[in-house]
């Protein structure tokens, strides 16, 4: 051992696909022992080349350090590979993308098995891996004293936000998180269609398309407050009965451009399904109540 490793946690890996193989370069640059295994052995001889331990099986490397991360293709996967290991007395960090469900009942699941717990989401790509100021995080969630415990060593590969007690709420917040995204996605996708035939260059476009989704993202704290006092007409400067008057502009213009209206028909249908109960003063907010089934 040399000084750089004295005091710097071990870290078992288990998963060595691009995100798992991103993060276990991270904690080898920062001196973490660090002991991986893959289903594909291959995928660990660069790791070994660079420091890292190679387990022969996911028992022993569950047996070379107390904490233990796992980084797989799915739930199922991590049922299959942690089945034949002792996790008593280890502290299992699953980082694999699963629902709130599953990761309540893989907390449970671990347990059982003498195990401490904690659930992971992942909001960044392999690239942003240990380059601080791509802005990449995990969101963690189960007992606070075991994040507590491994707060900095989680804090290496990108930043760690801690949300909650419950186990299912990081893959909660994941998935909440990334449906915003891919929404926010379906507009610029419609958005580009209709410039599409156009002799608009889309380079031109693109610069004022991200200035106006960064500027109108601040609405959503305006959404939480309302969502969090009850009153939905608070602070309301664009009210529901104006923006549904406008929403025929939107459709004729895909219409006349050659363009699906089907990324845009459902939110204003549940505009105006919002409308017809009365809620012309309101904003958008009440559609989140909508879709409570």
């Amino acid at each position: 051992m040399t000084p750089h490793t004295v005091d710097k946690t071990p870290v078992t890996l288990l998963g060595l696909g691009a995100m798992g193989t991103a993060l276990a370069r991270t904690w080898l640059a920062a001196g973490h022992p660090t002991t991986v295994w893959n289903r594909t052995p291959a995928r660990a001889e660069a790791l070994a080349a660079e420091g890292a331990r190679r387990a022969d099986s996911p028992a022993a490397a569950v047996a070379a350090n107390t904490l233990v991360v796992v980084c797989l293709l799915d739930d199922v996967s991590v049922g299959e590979v942690l089945a034949g290991t002792d996790l008593a007395g280890k502290d299992v960090v699953n980082l694999t993308t699963s629902t709130p469900a599953q990761a309540r009942d893989r907390a449970a699941w671990a347990g059982e098995r003498g195990a401490r717990y904690l659930d992971g989401g992942i909001m960044a790509v392999p690239p942003m891996i240990g380059v601080p100021e791509t802005g990449g995080y995990v969101l963690y969630s189960g007992p606070l004293d075991v994040f507590d415990d491994h707060r900095d060593t989680l804090a290496v590969p990108t930043g760690a936000t801690y949300v909650g007690e419950d186990p299912g709420f990081a893959a909660l917040h994941d998935v909440a998180l990334l449906s915003a995204m891919y929404g926010m996605h379906a507009g610029s996708t419609h958005a580009f269609a209709l410039l599409r035939r156009e002799a608009v260059d889309p380079v031109d476009f693109a610069p004022l398309l991200a200035g106006w989704l960064t500027a109108m993202a601040q609405s959503v704290h305006q959404t939480a407050a309302q969502l969090r006092d009850g009153d939905y007409t608070e602070g309301v400067v664009s009210n529901l009965a104006m923006q549904v008057a406008g929403t025929p502009t939107f459709l004729d213009t895909a219409r006349r451009q050659g363009v699906s209206p089907e990324l845009l028909t459902p939110y204003f249908e549940l505009m105006r399904r919002r409308l017809t109960e009365g809620k012309a003063d309101e904003g958008l907010t009440g559609l989140v109540d909508l879709l409570l089934r």
